[in-house]
């Protein structure tokens, strides 16, 4: 697998923006330039662009639009997937070292949340449990939290998908297993009169696995993708 995606490029140069360095000395043009790190007081001193900017500004469009249409064919935005046919052996394992950090950047990064419903999220964080809505159009107190939540639920499904690691807390002892030559019937039987073998624990097998709290991780892991392929359309910042 071979990917390459860039960032989004925008090559739009506005023509105010050109007028605004052309004409750098005057004070409508600093302000314009300065605008998002002015101070109050500067604020108020704010000047206006000249009525002839507008005019210039439609003139100069064009321009703007022959400087985007080169700038898109000299620097384009790179798209490119190469899928190799060992990749989808196991899709589900070649995803998911993919997925996971970009779930990791995007909940760290996140500026709003989607709508999560209740029925996805433990009762503390449910909206019914959230105090009072001053207006009816606001969002409960608990709206970013019921986000965070499924989305930590979903980076861990990955974690677990990508190292299983996770399993050995539920395993102990080591294995001694035995192949025992049986009949049909399942009785054991001479080696070379046998027709199947059967599995038995040998005297020295000591292996243990708490299948149950195994299975408690296992529902916990498959509600995470579930998650993840209900929000899917969510996953955006």
């Amino acid at each position: 697998m071979k990917v390459y995606i860039s960032k989004y490029r925008d090559h739009w140069i506005s023509p105010y923006t050109m007028l605004d360095y052309a004409f750098w000395w005057t004070d409508w043009s600093k302000c314009a330039r300065d605008k998002s790190i002015r101070s109050l007081e500067e604020e108020c001193q704010y000047v206006e662009r000249p009525e002839w900017c507008d005019r210039w500004s439609d003139r100069l469009t064009p321009v703007s639009r022959v400087i985007q249409w080169v700038l898109d064919r000299v620097h384009p935005k790179i798209d490119y997937v190469k899928i190799d046919y060992w990749d989808t052996w196991s899709m589900d394992h070649t995803l998911s070292p993919i997925i996971l950090p970009m779930l990791k950047q995007l909940k760290a990064a996140k500026h709003g949340a989607p709508f999560v419903d209740d029925e996805d999220v433990p009762d503390h964080l449910k909206s019914t449990a959230a105090p009072a809505k001053e207006n009816e159009w606001d969002t409960d107190a608990n709206h970013f939290l019921r986000w965070d939540w499924a989305m930590s639920e979903m980076i861990f499904a990955f974690e677990c998908k990508t190292d299983d690691s996770w399993e050995d807390a539920f395993r102990s002892g080591e294995h001694d297993m035995l192949w025992v030559p049986v009949d049909r019937d399942g009785n054991e039987v001479p080696k070379g009169e046998h027709k199947h073998y059967q599995m038995k624990d040998g005297p020295n097998n000591t292996y243990k696995c708490d299948y149950e709290g195994m299975q408690v991780v296992e529902a916990r892991i498959q509600n995470g993708f579930r998650l993840f392929g209900k929000y899917y359309q969510a996953l955006w910042d």
